[in-house]
């Protein structure tokens, strides 16, 4: 592990049970001149141990660990420490699995076997207090959670134009500064847009707002 004591870097935990996967995470992570790799675990019940102990700014979770699961292990390390970023590290699509990541509490979402531009794009999203869905997941919300019978989402009315704006650019996993940028805006007034959204919604967080948006048939 390399830059333990580099004292603005991004501490990051690595959750991976699969040993040549959790090596390759490590190396390229650990490149990065703005992450240390301060730990890893190989199962569930150790990611939630280290997760306190080590108090990671950031964790990359795989979904399919021994013991306890990713899922299951992200609902509880968000119980107890709800600042920390969380980044969905999967190779599992099928529909079940994917609702049950959504509402595990994670930041972000990367498939396993993407580029690793896109890890650190979810990384970087999760940091900036964005939602990232890897575009797999993504069609695979938009194909199979768009609600049949009706697709209109209580709350979805009531928002603004803008905030209908600023809610299509949450769900492409945009950041709250790169949608001030896109809508040429300020920064607060984003977040003025997203609290707005969210108390409309009746939802949490970004990433159930973007789901509910994506059952709607919005995006």
């Amino acid at each position: 592990m390399k830059n333990l004591f580099l004292a603005d870097a991004m501490r990051i935990l690595i959750v991976e049970d699969d040993p040549l996967m959790q090596l390759g995470l490590e190396q390229a992570l650990s490149e990065q001149a703005n992450f240390t790799v301060i730990g890893r675990a190989e199962d569930g019940y150790s990611a939630v141990q280290q997760a306190l102990a080590l108090m990671p700014d950031l964790i990359v979770m795989d979904i399919g660990l021994p013991g306890l699961d990713g899922i299951a292990a992200t609902k509880q390390i968000k119980a107890q420490r709800p600042q920390v970023h969380i980044v969905m590290l999967t190779s599992h699509t099928l529909q079940t699995e994917v609702v049950a990541a959504l509402s595990s509490g994670a930041d972000a979402y990367c498939v396993k076997g993407a580029s690793l531009e896109r890890l650190l794009a979810a990384i970087e999203a999760a940091k900036e207090g964005a939602t990232y869905l890897d575009p797999q997941i993504a069609r695979l919300v938009v194909e199979n959670l768009k609600a049949p019978v009706n697709p209109v989402v209580p709350g979805l009315n009531a928002l603004s134009e803008r905030e209908m704006d600023v809610l299509k650019l949450i769900v492409e996993g945009k950041s709250n500064q790169e949608i001030a940028s896109e809508l040429y805006l300020s920064t607060n007034t984003i977040k003025t847009h997203v609290r707005g959204i969210m108390n409309k919604l009746s939802v949490d967080d970004r990433v159930q707002a973007a789901v509910l948006a994506l059952r709607s048939g919005l995006v």
